[in-house]
């Protein structure tokens, strides 16, 4: 398969390296497609690849000794998957998995490793994106203990809108639950207020945006600072107004 362009790539960091470090990269890397459910980085699991996402949404889930389970952030078009093994660790005890189907760019970890050792520009811009990764958790983090359900689902959807193209979100109440790490039927009693509030529209197993900027005004100080922050470092940005 040739190889991509920078000038068609869909994935943000992809797009805003260097011409020289985008094409340092570019014999390694491998277009492939990535159906639902498809692991990319397992807990406890040596991370061998890492995936610039081009469609599609993965979620990186953490668990515990209880089995309990919790959505702590999500990747799509603007970030790379598997990015721990880039501070020196061979594995994560989160599992990074794809909830909505995609494709994207797979490169080999050593690979990229070894690039990175010789092109500082690249390597800048990576230790960037995975801080303002650390940055989305830490508001995640903010958002469970001082907002409501209601406004972290708002937060949710309009980050899930941000690395999603369109309105439409292929999201089910049971992915949902598990990002706000609450019961099915909280989360879907939460859809049918913000649907009365005309800020979406929910049928089964897709939630179409209707109010963006009602999302906004209801996720409150809860979204937008990561989302600037992604901006302010990478100089692109998401959807946030």
């Amino acid at each position: 398969m040739p190889r991509p362009s920078q000038a068609d790539v869909a994935n943000r960091v992809l797009s805003v390296m260097r011409a020289e470090s985008f094409e340092r990269l570019r014999p390694i890397l491998e277009f492939v497609d990535l159906p639902t459910r498809s692991v990319l980085v397992g807990a406890g699991a040596a991370i061998t690849h890492l995936y610039f996402l081009e469609r599609g949404l993965a979620s990186v889930v953490a668990s515990n000794l209880d089995s309990e389970e919790i959505e702590v952030g999500h990747v799509g078009w603007e970030g790379v998957c598997g990015v721990a093994c880039l501070l020196g660790v061979t594995s994560t005890s989160t599992r990074t998995f794809m909830q909505i189907a995609g494709s994207g760019y797979r490169v080999a970890a050593a690979a990229l490793i070894d690039v990175m050792g010789r092109d500082a520009d690249l390597s800048l811009l990576l230790q960037r994106y995975i801080y303002t990764m650390e940055v989305q958790l830490a508001h995640s983090a903010l958002a469970n203990g001082r907002y409501s359900m209601q406004q972290r689902l708002a937060r949710w959807l309009l980050m899930c809108h941000d690395r999603i193209e369109g309105d439409q979100l292929p999201l089910t109440h049971e992915f949902l639950s598990l990002m706000l790490g609450v019961r099915r039927s909280g989360v879907t009693n939460e859809i049918h207020v913000l649907e009365g509030y005309g800020l979406l529209k929910a049928t089964r197993g897709l939630i179409r945006i209707v109010d963006r900027c009602g999302l906004e005004a209801l996720a409150g100080g809860c979204y937008g600072i990561p989302e600037r922050e992604y901006e302010r470092l990478l100089g692109i940005g998401l959807k946030v107004a």
